[in-house]
């Protein structure tokens, strides 16, 4: 009997499209002999549908077109396992879509690789797919990520985070970055991803322009000094918190010279009839042009640094070089990577379906080791029914 594995899609964020392509790319690879693939559509209004036209891309060309062909849908958790239904029910006839063994989110951005969507799942206790709700939100929020690398000795930026009531006070806001940095710097949404809202400024009035923009994507922002010699590198890990191993180092080619790889340099360049090819289309060295003691440390602190954040699955986590002093530091760390990074695996001999098949492992192995946790203990604290009164126990004389 096959597996029922539901690919979860889409939602409101920014990314939404790419997470179109990711998921689109690895559900033609999953395994079909093995699994009963289910695609769960998100749309940018938290509705979810599913149908055999999500499995094709070009359906996407024109989505309400696409729903017509759909069933909109619910995950219920009913006698001990998941189930999805329809949103819609009949009045005759069953309204079961399918029984849900196995939940594999394919998202990437604010509100769905965030924590938001792993929290929904782990409410409706299903194996699912990747980092879980508090690795996902680190991973998500730069400053959070940056506080916890820097206080465990890995290195990155300095920075300096504002948050959206400041923005009527940006001069001063302004003032606070120039006391602490030169020009250039780079202003950053806080929990955005594939470069949106991201801007390098060059003097004063470029800084309060790129604070303005990142703060029409986010509520809160931070500004770092930018790299001015800089080589990026990236590099993808998979594994859990026990064990983990890290991909072929990366290192990316702008199309242009400037000075931030583009959310179209990422994602469209490399696009066709059918398509982008997401990530994967990007224009890269692999292997890195970088030294071989470069290569040992940006692979072995992209473990250390997933081991100590607690991931799981597959991660991407992207690396600058300081080319004038050699020095490497963490820029960020993509929890559900564009393209799941497969490319990075490849060079390695690891192929796409075997990749997807090793993350279901790893959220099968944490699915078991999560029941193995007492989360309840026996107590018969309700027995004595209302006599504890409004105040709960504090209000009773025990």
């Amino acid at each position: 009997m096959k597996i029922n594995l539901a690919v979860l899609f889409g939602g409101k964020s920014v990314e939404h499209e790419v997470s179109v392509i990711s998921a689109v790319q690895a559900m033609t690879s999953i395994n079909k002999e093995k699994y009963n693939i289910i695609p769960v559509y998100m749309t940018k209004q938290n509705e979810f549908w599913t149908g055999e036209k999500l499995f094709d891309i070009n359906s996407y060309k024109n989505i309400p077109e696409m729903l017509k062909e759909c069933t909109a849908c619910v995950f219920v958790r009913s006698e001990g396992k998941v189930q999805l239904i329809r949103q819609k029910m009949k009045k005759f006839g069953s309204n079961l879509i399918s029984d849900v063994d196995i939940a594999f989110p394919i998202v990437h951005g604010t509100n769905v690789e965030d924590g938001a969507l792993q929290g929904y799942l782990q409410t409706l206790d299903i194996p699912y797919v990747g980092c879980d709700v508090l690795a996902s939100a680190v991973g998500m929020d730069k400053f959070v990520m940056k506080i916890l690398l820097k206080d465990a000795g890995f290195p990155v930026l300095d920075c300096c985070r504002f948050s959206s009531f400041e923005i009527d006070k940006i001069e001063e806001c302004a003032d606070k970055v120039e006391k602490k940095f030169n020009y250039p710097v780079i202003v950053k949404p806080i929990n955005l991803g594939s470069s949106v809202g991201i801007s390098k400024a060059n003097d004063r009035d470029g800084l309060i322009k790129s604070m303005e923009n990142a703060f029409e994507f986010s509520d809160r922002i931070l500004v770092e000094p930018a790299v001015v010699n800089l080589k990026e590198v990236n590099c993808s890990v998979v594994g859990d918190s026990e064990s983990a191993e890290a991909s072929v180092c990366e290192e990316p080619i702008q199309a242009s010279n400037d000075d931030i790889l583009s959310f179209e340099q990422k994602y469209v360049g490399g696009g066709k009839s059918g398509g982008s090819k997401g990530m994967a289309s990007l224009k890269r060295k692999i292997p890195a042009d970088i030294t071989p003691e470069q290569d040992e440390f940006i692979r072995k602190t992209a473990v250390d640094a997933f081991r100590y954040l607690g991931c799981n699955g597959v991660t991407r986590i992207d690396f600058m070089i300081d080319m004038n002093n050699n020095k490497v530091y963490i820029n960020e760390i993509n929890t559900i990577p564009g393209s799941l990074a497969f490319y990075l695996w490849q060079p390695k001999g690891v192929k796409y379906p075997e990749l997807l098949e090793k993350l279901i492992q790893l959220a099968l192995k944490r699915y078991r080791m999560d029941e193995k946790i007492n989360y309840s203990f026996d107590t018969n604290i309700l027995a004595n029914g209302g006599s504890f009164g409004a105040k709960g126990s504090k209000g009773s004389k025990m």
